[in-house]
């Protein structure tokens, strides 16, 4: 028998907290679940020798205690219907129904691939937050910082706070563009404030403009990076390399549900009304899933969509102040637009599928991605094509396709709890 609830918040970052709150507020039943042990997601994940940011630990203390809330940690979405879904942690699964959903999903890291990039010591920029934050040793190891927008600059801070030895940060947008971005931060006083507070904490490391990682050297694990910049190509021995290009919607089970999404370069994003209300009847949406918008755009979306959830009204100051938050959003994609030239990184022989060990030239002579899977089983490993897919989509060789249950790894007694797999599509 699924168990009821009036509202599910699929995600536990900023959105999918705000989001639980604001239907608690209004009386709901509130499941939340997350994929991660402990809620917070991954802006505000969990530091083991630091704890939570406070205003964080403040939310997730008031929403795990409420006695309508029942938190789902380490739980995974594998498979949804209409009004029900069903669920995998460690030790078993189980469905559960509700009367609206709300996507907080987030987003993942968009890795894209050059030479030397699966060397032990390659992480992305965010990986490398995750990675220090869940008690990887960083004290003493030289680390560069690279890619693209201000995650560059927490990315950096977090290897500093562990006791790393930050040698630079290499942005690869251009100096002039950069500078065009920092004069119109006076229209968003708080990111202002944020970015000074960084940069203060980062006094004294190099801070380079138009810089790309061209290739990560190594026997067996890291020990150089090749920097193309404006004088040329120059040579850092390193321990620890992150790289960050931005993030991509998680909207696997919002694909799978059948919700309108639009595009945003080669990745999708979802379509929501003022309400944060998806096509789909009963099912809302908010943060990253609707479009990388940061911490705070995703912290006033889960307000609205919790309280829009539970019929309850909306300030109109917070719709004001969540388009002001999307505004910031659309300045960040415009000043920090990929430099083509990081799409030529990768050679004929550099890995493009890391979980089933697939090069470039693989994929030659296929023009879609369930060809390339079919012949070289390039996204059937255990990220399902989420980084490589990505990847490819971003390149240009081909979008990503096929989107089905399960919608992550599943155990076969997972599996088993489907009604009638084949009406769902096969699995691959």
């Amino acid at each position: 028998m699924a168990e009821p609830f009036n509202i599910v918040v699929v995600g536990a970052g900023p959105a999918g907290l705000a989001a639980a709150e604001a239907a608690l507020s209004n009386g709901a039943r509130v499941a939340w679940l997350d994929a991660q042990a402990t809620a917070g997601g991954q802006v505000w994940r969990k530091d083991l020798a630091h704890g939570w940011p406070r205003d964080a630990q403040n939310v997730i203390e008031r929403v795990t205690q409420h006695a309508n809330a029942t938190w789902m940690p380490q739980t995974q979405v594998i498979s949804a219907e209409s009004g029900q879904l069903l669920l995998q942690d460690p030790s078993r699964a189980w469905r559960i129904t509700y009367d609206a959903l709300i996507l907080a999903t987030g987003a993942r890291e968009l890795l894209l691939p050059f030479p030397g990039w699966t060397l032990p010591g390659v992480t992305g920029a965010g990986g490398l937050q995750a990675l220090a934050k869940q008690g990887w040793p960083l004290a003493g190891r030289r680390v560069v910082i690279a890619g693209s927008g201000p995650l560059l600059l927490a990315a950096a801070a977090t290897a500093k706070r562990h006791g790393a030895r930050v040698l630079g940060i290499y942005e690869q947008a251009n100096k002039a563009t950069v500078q065009r971005f920092a004069r119109k931060l006076w229209h968003w006083p708080g990111k202002a404030l944020q970015a000074a507070s960084l940069r203060a904490q980062l006094a004294g490391i190099p801070y380079r403009y138009g810089s790309i990682v061209a290739r990560a050297i190594g026997d067996g694990a890291l020990q150089s990076i090749e920097v193309d910049g404006p004088h040329g190509v120059e040579r850092i021995a390193c321990d620890q390399l992150a790289v960050g290009y931005g993030l991509v919607p998680n909207v696997e089970l919002a694909h799978w549900l059948g919700c309108a999404m639009q595009n945003e370069g080669a990745h999708p994003y979802l379509t929501v009304d003022a309400t944060q209300r998806t096509s789909v009847a009963n099912v809302y949406a908010a943060g990253e899933v609707c479009g990388i918008g940061g911490r705070d755009c995703a912290w006033l979306e889960g307000r609205i969509a919790g309280l829009a959830a539970t019929g309850a009204s909306i300030d109109g100051s917070v719709l004001r102040k969540q388009r002001h938050a999307r505004a910031f959003a659309a300045a960040l994609r415009e000043h920090f637009a990929l430099d083509p030239y990081i799409y030529d990184l990768p050679d004929l022989d550099t890995l493009i599928c890391r979980c089933e060990d697939v090069p470039l030239h693989a994929l030659d002579h296929h023009d879609n991605a369930r060809s390339a899977k079919l012949a070289t089983r390039c996204g059937m490993g255990a990220c399902q094509g989420r980084v490589c897919g990505t990847a490819l989509a971003e390149l240009g060789r081909f979008p990503r396709s096929g989107l089905r249950p399960p919608l992550f790894p599943a155990r076969l007694a997972t599996l088993g709890e489907l009604d009638s797999p084949c009406s769902q599509g096969s699995f691959s």
